[in-house]
């Protein structure tokens, strides 16, 4: 298979030995095929990102956010890489004041802002874990992470203070001291001290450390710099490592990848924060543009109001989750076909000339001028004007989408692939290759990747069509699970990375994300779901004799499958005066109604998180049986033949929630 375009193979693959399942030949990327890119001079630690651009660009704007005047939203109000720098030394010097060493454990709850990079930053100078905290791991988990990791202190936005006071008195024994990004309140400062905790303003903690000055710890690339938790399959979040040298050798990647594809980061580039910091993906592209000198503004934390945001902050690359970029994508679908016969003529003349000189292999700047000119400039001017480049991660793009953007937007459109684990960035697709969409593009040059064959699955990847689980190797990797060394011998194997994700490789070298080993998946808006956890949650309902779970990343919700008890239904119906037999009940939207309320119920009762709830329902009064191939001898569900045989109805419950 000729995969010399963008991936040199630099190890032969091997066959099935002693019970191991075979791997294919390991590739890296083309453009480090004389070797990983050399790590930055003077570049060891985080801090060192932030440190040598303070010296550097010292004038250049580094954090911006809006200025709200008489409560409308008004400009960007920039402040200076040495203005932050001036405000991280104070926060590091209070930090130390109230004992913390090198080696502590900083929370930080809330939404992206200038304050959040800069407790990110004190906590980089010396060289403590910064444990980012968030509510979409659901109930308890936070108060979780504050006692696994053993938080000491948490840095929090304004709103979230009684949300994390919740946490007491289970996470009395570690939270000692409570900063807010802006006020606290006499009432809030009395409550955190029943428990034995101290809360401090924004400027109050300042003040703490202003006449103190500490020496900055010495930093090695093996420490640990942030513990990024993520839902495990089961239980409790898992805590993942990443150290300096992970952080620093993929900024190293990443810049030698942009050279290569001449789209390098300058000082004049300009970033939308609002992904969660607490994520790898935002954290690492932050950590990127700080490393160029380059500018970060903030979002007002409202995704309705996200556009006006970007319009006024012009940003020149914007990152995206699936989610996102599909809203954009029916935005604009509805503004063309409400613009009248001629307008949606012209645009889709436009559309399919454009396209079809892309896919003639022309660049996408060089393909039609005179539409971008005239049509599609104005869908640019909506994202601000400057956007060059487009990146969605976290979850599969739709390829149609991935199109669309591709034509109209006037920006390239990447599609990346990573893990926390993986320090985010492990694949990203090519600019100006319409043939990879769909496909999250070769590795990063900074990793070394093969495919693992699943058996059990039917992968093979020594196959013609090599497919099997994705295992990556390289210094972007994390540096384990925080205190659960068993977790990370599962998927850490002789210096391998097993992704449990499965992949196909492509003839240009690309890859594509095509099937889970384990039954875990993530939906469109990046949220992970275990889903044979929320089966045994919702079989608890006494009405349900079997339910069948399902979602996809292209969908931001669940739909389910139900046989549902024969007497439960005939009960219901008698009550409530609805007639006819189990089957014809089964189709009854009433009875539908019914059973997503009862899912609900117990949902809110077990408290699963809201991407959890089920949204839809099919009844089936034929149990799943043997006979159709639908579950194992031992009654296990066979996910790939329910889809199957359910197909349609699956459908039609995503179509009628639409």
């Amino acid at each position: 298979m000729a995969k010399d375009k963008y991936i040199v193979e630099v190890e032969a693959g091997k066959p099935a030995k002693d019970g191991k399942p075979s791997t294919g030949p390991v590739y890296r990327s083309v453009y480090a095929k004389d070797g990983f890119p050399a790590p930055i001079p003077g570049l060891n630690s985080c801090w060192d990102i932030f440190r040598l651009s303070v010296e550097k660009y010292p004038d250049n704007r580094m954090l911006g956010r809006r200025e709200i005047v008489n409560g409308k939203p008004g400009k960007y109000l920039w402040m200076t890489y040495r203005e932050v720098y001036n405000i991280v030394v104070k926060v590091g010097n209070s930090i130390r004041s109230i004992a913390i060493e090198q080696g502590g454990r900083c929370g930080i709850y809330g939404a992206n802002s200038p304050e959040w990079i800069m407790s990110m930053e004190a906590c980089n100078a010396h060289g403590l874990y910064c444990v980012p905290l968030y509510d979409t791991l659901g109930a308890g988990a936070i108060e979780f992470i504050i006692c696994h990791a053993e938080v000491t202190l948490a840095f929090v936005e304004e709103k979230k203070i009684s949300e994390l006071l919740k946490t007491f008195p289970g996470a009395a024994s570690y939270l000692k001291t409570i900063v807010s990004f802006g006020k606290a309140t006499p009432q809030q400062k009395e409550e955190a001290k029943k428990y034995g905790a101290t809360m401090y303003s924004w400027d109050e903690f300042l003040s703490l450390g202003s006449n103190k000055d500490f020496e900055l710890p010495v930093k090695k690339k093996s420490d640990i710099c942030t513990i990024m938790y993520t839902s495990g399959t089961t239980g409790d979040p898992k805590g993942v490592m990443i150290s300096n040298n992970s952080i620093v050798t993929l900024i190293a990647g990443v810049k030698r990848l942009l050279e290569s594809v001449h789209e390098s980061l300058t000082v004049n580039d300009v970033y939308l924060s609002y992904l969660p910091l607490a994520h790898i993906f935002d954290r690492v592209i932050e950590e990127c543009f700080i490393n160029h000198g380059a500018s970060i503004g903030f979002w007002r934390g409202d995704v309705k109001l996200l556009t006006e945001d970007i319009v006024e902050l012009k940003p020149t690359i914007f990152c995206a989750v699936p989610r996102v970029l599909e809203r954009i994508y029916s935005g604009l679908q509805q503004r063309i076909s409400a613009g009248g016969f001629i307008k949606r003529t012209m645009f889709d003349l436009a559309y399919s000339l454009k396209l079809r000189y892309m896919k003639k292999g022309r660049k996408h700047a060089e393909a039609a001028p005179l539409c971008d000119k005239v049509v599609f400039s104005k869908v640019k001017q909506g994202l601000g004007g400057n956007v060059r480049l487009i990146l969605s991660g976290a979850a599969p793009l739709a390829s149609h989408v991935e199109e669309y953007l591709r034509v109209v937007t006037c920006s390239y459109v990447l599609q990346g692939y990573g893990l926390t684990e993986t320090c985010a960035g492990t694949f990203v697709s090519i600019p100006d290759e319409l043939n990879m969409l769909g496909t999250v593009g070769p590795p990063v040059p900074n990793v070394d990747v093969c495919l693992e064959s699943v058996p059990e699955m039917g992968y093979d990847a020594l196959s013609s069509r090599p497919r099997g689980e994705v295992c990556v190797r390289g210094d972007t990797l994390f540096s384990g699970y925080y205190k659960r060394e068993d977790l990370t011998k599962e998927v850490f194997v002789d210096g391998w990375f097993h992704t449990g994700d499965v992949g196909e490789w492509q003839t240009d070298g690309s890859l594509k994300i095509i099937d889970r080993k384990k039954n875990i998946f993530k939906l469109s808006q990046g949220e992970y779901v275990a889903v044979e956890n929320l089966e045994n949650v919702y079989g608890l309902v006494s009405a349900i004799d079997s339910i069948w779970v399902y979602g996809n990343s292209f969908e931001s919700c669940l739909v389910a499958v139900i046989n549902p008890s024969k007497h439960a239904v005939e009960e219901w119906a008698e009550q409530n005066g609805e007639s006819g037999d189990f089957e014809t009940l089964c189709e009854n939207p009433k009875v539908k109604q019914y059973f997503v309320g009862e899912l609900a119920r117990i949902g809110k009762e077990k408290k699963l998180k809201g991407f959890e709830f089920i949204k839809a329902v099919h009844l089936d009064p034929v149990p799943f049986d043997l006979e159709r191939g639908l579950i194992t001898p031992t009654f296990k569900i066979k996910r790939p033949q329910m889809l199957k045989y359910y197909q349609n109805a699956v459908d039609n419950m995503y179509k009628s929630l639409k």
